[in-house]
């Protein structure tokens, strides 16, 4: 998890209790959406569609590169269909990485370079999950909201510092 959890003020006078994890592009403006936030989001659902855009030019321009190779249909349909499957495979893992935790962490890594070949997928995740919101601050809220509701029961448990009691008369 990203929370991190102070018992007490620091010295440098940061609040206590958890903070939240910051998130690519908008650091931690996604808690109150402040930080021009709307205008992030904004750059983020333009940035990433023009980078996919980008992306197409080029994998256009690598498949017109085997075209004149003259390599054959074999290798152009299996070029085609292999990024097809890649980007479909890398959308659908980046759609679910914006509502969880992935459960198996070297599964995840091991799929980082089909999800680089398919990086037209992950990029239109991107484009699609931030008209709703950051992408990703759905889970972080979520993890965030819980670490508050534990810090504040914590907190509500006890019942003061020990060292400022007054210590029983004998």
């Amino acid at each position: 998890m990203g929370l991190v959890s102070d018992d007490q003020q620091s010295k440098t006078g940061t609040p206590a209790g958890p903070r939240p994890e910051e998130l690519r592009f908008f650091g931690t403006t996604w808690v109150d959406h402040s930080g021009h936030y709307g205008l992030r989001r904004t750059g983020v659902a333009v940035g990433s569609l023009a980078a996919a855009v980008a992306g197409c030019f080029v994998l256009r321009f690598a498949y017109e590169g085997l075209a004149i190779a003259q390599v054959g249909g074999f290798v152009n349909t299996l070029v085609v269909v292999m990024f097809a499957v890649c980007s479909a495979i890398a959308f659908r893992k980046t759609w679910e990485g914006f509502g969880r935790r992935p459960a198996d962490p070297a599964r995840e890594d091991s799929l980082r370079s089909l999800k680089a070949i398919g990086f037209i997928g992950s990029l239109l995740a991107y484009f699609l999950r931030s008209f709703t919101e950051a992408p990703g601050e759905n889970l972080l809220r979520t993890e965030y909201e819980e670490a508050l509701a534990r810090y504040e029961k914590r907190r509500s448990n006890r019942t003061g510092n020990p060292s400022g009691r007054k210590k029983p008369k004998r």
